[in-house]
C-alpha cells in the first residue's frame, strides 16, 4: 500500500518534468540601432523609351557610416513629373505609372562584411533653378536584413541635394542626409529547469523505492 501511494504521488512530478522540458518559453526583445548618416551620392536618370517616365539609379558612400554600412544602393526607382505640382515623384513599383513587365526597385545598405539592410523607398524632388539644385526628400522603410541585422525593421527619413551645375550627361553628384532607426528581434530563452527537475525526480524515486525496503527489513 505504501509503495502504491508513492507511485501515485510520483506521476504529477514526472508530468511536470515532461511538460516544462518539452517547449521552453522564449522572450522576444528588440535591439534598437539609431541611424544618422550622410552619404555622398551619385544619381543617374535614364528615360524609358515611349514613356514620360525615367528610371533612377542612386549609389552612396561614406567610409565612416555607422555599423560598417559604408555603401548605399537604390535601384529601379521610377520617376516622372507630377503635372499638378511640377515635382518629380519617385516610386519603386512601376505599376504606379502604368508600366508592366519591369522589375520593382529596392534599397540596400552594406559594407565589407555580412551585415546588410534591405528596404524600399519613395520620394519627391523639385528643381531649385535659382540656386541650381535638385532638392529631394522621402522615406526608406527597412523590411529585412542579413548578418546581425536579420529580420530588421525601421524607418529612415532622408533629404537629398544635387547640384545642377554639372555635366548633364554624367551622374548628378550630391549628398543624402538620413536620420532614423531600425530594430532587430532578439530571442532570449527562459532559464531552463530540466536539469533541476530531473535531479529532483531521480532523488525522489530513489527515496520512494528505498523506503519500502527499509520498512520490510525493520
Amino acid at each position: 500500500m505504501t509503495l502504491r501511494s508513492h507511485s501515485i504521488c510520483l506521476v504529477p512530478l514526472i508530468f511536470s518534468l515532461v511538460s516544462v522540458g518539452a517547449s521552453p518559453a522564449k522572450a522576444i526583445t528588440q535591439t534598437i540601432y539609431p541611424f544618422d548618416v550622410v552619404y555622398n551620392t551619385e544619381v543617374t536618370l535614364t528615360p524609358i523609351p515611349s514613356t514620360n517616365v525615367s528610371k533612377a539609379f542612386v549609389s552612396g558612400f561614406n567610409s565612416d557610416a555607422p555599423y560598417g554600412l559604408t555603401n548605399f544602393l537604390s535601384i529601379n526607382n521610377y520617376s516622372r513629373i507630377d503635372p499638378n505640382t511640377g515635382k518629380l515623384v519617385f516610386f519603386q513599383d512601376p505599376a504606379k505609372f502604368g508600366l508592366q513587365g519591369l522589375p520593382s526597385g529596392r534599397d540596400e545598405f552594406f559594407g565589407s562584411g555580412d551585415d546588410k539592410l534591405f528596404g524600399s523607398s519613395s520620394a519627391t524632388a523639385s528643381f531649385d533653378f535659382i540656386n541650381r539644385k535638385l532638392v529631394g526628400s522621402g522615406t526608406i522603410t527597412i523590411t529585412g536584413g542579413a548578418g546581425r541585422f536579420s529580420d530588421a525593421t525601421g524607418i529612415f527619413n532622408f533629404s537629398e541635394i544635387e547640384s545642377l551645375e554639372q555635366d548633364p550627361t554624367a551622374p548628378l553628384k550630391g549628398q543624402a542626409f538620413l536620420s532614423g532607426s531600425f530594430q532587430t528581434p532578439q530571442k532570449t530563452p527562459e532559464p531552463r529547469t530540466n536539469a533541476t527537475l530531473f535531479g529532483i525526480c531521480v532523488i525522489g524515486i530513489g527515496l520512494m523505492l528505498r523506503r519500502p525496503y527499509l520498512e520490510a527489513s525493520g
